[in-house]
């Protein structure tokens, strides 16, 4: 198939800077030559998605959502060109920035779903819940508050971007990875309904029960699946250019392992890989093992 690589260097959801380079990175890794390894054609979006320079954009007046209009600007703009590669049948692979950007992934993948009356799901790969609101947000970041706008909960310019309420049912989240939740998000969390498996749960389940739950929950209940994975998903020993990186992740055969059994599902129409920061990273690893997630994902095997 077609990989329709979109490049979205956006940063401004985040308190440390650098992984507007994450793009850039990934693709020096030899993203394009993998995939064309495995037979798909590729191309990229011949418009780049315009970002002001966050050292000149103004924060605003909510300190709740930092930099709220230049994210909701440039996630409109990605909802919109997601939307139309997926709708040409293209698979629409997201590059990062930080995890803000999903408010725009997501939004051009449920309208595509809604046009193609099918039920969406998203996968969401991640050490943290990104579902904090202005209310409960610690830190007043963006990229930990976007799931909860996609599902509906938050400010009203988060949770209509693009098109008109909530992007994805709470209902069809999926998380995989989560070992720091903040104490006002893991409440929402609870009251959304969303699934949730933690690191705790992989270390009593073991990940192949855990990895047979996962695909279960999406074959029941989605006809198209949406993979958001945040890199510091990974333990900082094997991914550690990430923004936050945390002790105590998934394992580099671990994800490799989840990104080949979600092929396998069948179902997985677009991707997304996020705070990838070459200004943390040690000679370009991260953005390596983002290539070796993507080419998993997208049919490569060991045998």
């Amino acid at each position: 198939m077609n990989i329709h690589v979109i490049e979205m260097p956006l940063d401004f959801g985040a308190s440390r800077h650098g992984s507007d380079m994450g793009p850039s990175a990934i693709r020096l890794a030899g993203l394009r030559t993998k995939l064309e390894s495995l037979g798909h054609t590729v191309s990229n979006n011949k418009n780049p998605i315009p970002i002001e320079a966050q050292e000149y954009a103004d924060i605003g007046s909510n300190l709740k959502a930092k930099y709220l209009r230049p994210i909701v600007m440039a996630c409109t703009a990605l909802a919109a060109e997601v939307e139309r590669s997926a709708l040409a049948g293209d698979f629409p692979l997201v590059l990062g920035g930080d995890h803000s950007i999903a408010l725009g992934t997501i939004a051009g993948m449920s309208a595509c779903a809604k046009k193609n009356q099918q039920r969406l799901g998203v996968l969401y790969v991640d050490a943290h819940g990104d579902f904090n609101t202005a209310e409960t947000s610690p830190s007043g970041n963006i990229h930990g508050e976007c799931l909860s706008a996609s599902a509906g909960y938050g400010i009203p310019e988060l949770v209509n971007l693009y098109y008109d309420g909530a992007k994805i049912d709470a209902h069809n989240i999926c998380y995989l990875g989560l070992r720091d939740i903040d104490s006002g998000e893991r409440e929402l969390m609870h009251k959304a309904g969303v699934t949730a498996f933690t690191m705790s749960d992989i270390d009593r389940q073991g990940f192949a029960e855990v990895l047979k739950k996962v695909k279960l929950f999406f074959k029941t209940r989605c006809d198209m699946v949406h993979v958001s994975f945040d890199m510091d998903a990974l333990d900082p020993m094997f991914a550690p250019g990430t923004g936050i990186p945390l002790p105590g992740g998934l394992n580099y055969r671990e994800g490799l392992l989840l990104m080949e059994d979600m092929a396998s599902l069948g179902l997985v129409r677009s991707m997304e890989i996020v705070e990838v920061n070459p200004v943390l990273d040690v000679r370009n690893q991260t953005a390596a093992m983002a290539v070796q997630l993507a080419s998993r994902l997208l049919g490569e095997t060991i045998f």
